[in-house]
């Protein structure tokens, strides 16, 4: 018989799921009431589930799985071997069993709109982003018409890109992008181009292929795709120009999102940008062109970062942020709901916003800002 049945609490309310990261019993292990059964994650909470009641534990999930609210983990019976149907390792229309929902940003589902991809051959486990979409538009041309300066230039009519990329940069921002890429799984990386390292030099096992002289071979290769490597902390300028020279020559810019990072399905995510591990996007967030998220970022609900903008590691921005063109916000940073970050500001790591930044202003490291005057 069985006494209780062990579900899936709501930890968060902007997050209908949650990945199971421990589980600390046995099958058909006699438990307390109170006794510790599950460890659960979101993007913003853990929770630890115990048993409702006293009895024998019956598993029907694994460790790793991402449940939905409601969800069964266990039941609770009075004897450890009666009958029960759907256990663990087997599949259950609960748990494992469960397909994947679909996850895939706007731009993701336009392009496979547009190549005619199958939405249900898509993968489940990840974020979708267009350079997913074009892994899984099959084998055909590449087609690519010229444009003025002899620049050759993605149609994205049709076609599919290739999968191989080169990376911009060989330095430590570089290192991450590259290895994003590879958790990815949706590049063959070719190599690294930098202006300042050897030929030959491997970065993290990968090439470097040579100085930007070499681009427009790489182009004449058929490699189109690139990913800027360089992060800009002191000079976002020089990113935002790596970004023009690699759209000159006509490389794309596929938006890059890693597996770990969460971004809500109603999210719009533009082309080049870089989400990182363990960054949180929230619903309806905009994120624009060539912006980046860095690692344990959090974007909440309906914010928008301008292109280009950066969003460095641990900053952590209320819902209905704005933040405008080419700005910095810095480590840890913490903002106040609503409030607007101009163009080309730079904000301090640890500075806590109460009030709007207007363009180009800097604030410094570990500044209360609540306004000038």
């Amino acid at each position: 018989m069985v006494r209780a049945e062990i579900l899936v609490p709501l930890l968060n309310a902007n997050e209908p799921e949650a990945r199971l990261v421990g589980i600390h019993v046995r099958e058909g292990q006699m438990v307390e009431k109170g006794a510790l059964l599950f460890t659960l994650e979101t993007t913003k909470a853990a929770a630890e589930v115990e048993a409702s009641e006293a009895g024998f534990v019956r598993i029907l999930v694994r460790e790793g799985d991402t449940l939905s609210v409601g969800d069964k983990l266990a039941l609770i019976t009075e004897t450890a071997d009666e009958a029960v149907a759907s256990l663990a390792p087997g599949p259950s229309p609960e748990g494992r069993g469960r397909t994947p929902e679909l996850r895939i940003t706007k731009p993701a589902r336009a392009l496979a709109e547009q190549l005619g991809v199958d939405l249900s051959a898509l993968p489940g486990d990840r974020l979708v982003t267009e350079a997913v979409v074009r892994q899984f538009a099959g084998p055909s041309a590449t087609g690519f018409d010229s444009q003025p300066g002899g620049a050759a230039r993605s149609t994205l009519q049709g076609q599919r890109l290739s999968a191989e990329m080169i990376i911009y940069g060989g330095g430590g921002h570089a290192k991450a992008v590259l290895e994003m890429a590879q958790a990815i799984g949706a590049f063959r990386i070719a190599g690294i181009v930098d202006d300042n390292i050897p030929v030959g030099t491997l970065v993290l096992g990968v090439p470097v292929l040579g100085g930007r002289e070499g681009l427009p071979g790489l182009v004449e290769r058929g490699i189109r795709l690139a990913a800027n490597g360089v992060g800009g902390i002191i000079d976002i300028n020089v990113r935002v120009r790596l970004f023009e020279l690699l759209e000159d020559l006509g490389f794309a810019l596929p938006s890059l999102v890693h597996p770990r990072a969460t971004v809500e399905r109603s999210a719009q995510v533009g082309d080049g940008v870089q989400v990182f591990a363990n960054a949180y996007v929230g619903s309806s967030a905009v994120l624009r062109a060539k912006c980046m998220v860095n690692t344990g970022a959090i974007v909440s609900h309906d914010c928008e970062i301008g292109s280009y903008t950066h969003i460095a590691p641990g900053a952590l921005l209320a819902g209905h942020v704005h933040v405008g063109e080419r700005s910095l916000v810095g480590m840890g940073v913490t903002t106040a709901i609503g409030i607007i970050v101009g163009n080309g500001a730079r904000i301090g790591n640890g500075a806590i916003l109460y009030a709007d930044v207007p363009d180009k202003t800097i604030i410094p490291a570990g500044k209360v800002w609540a306004g000038q005057g």
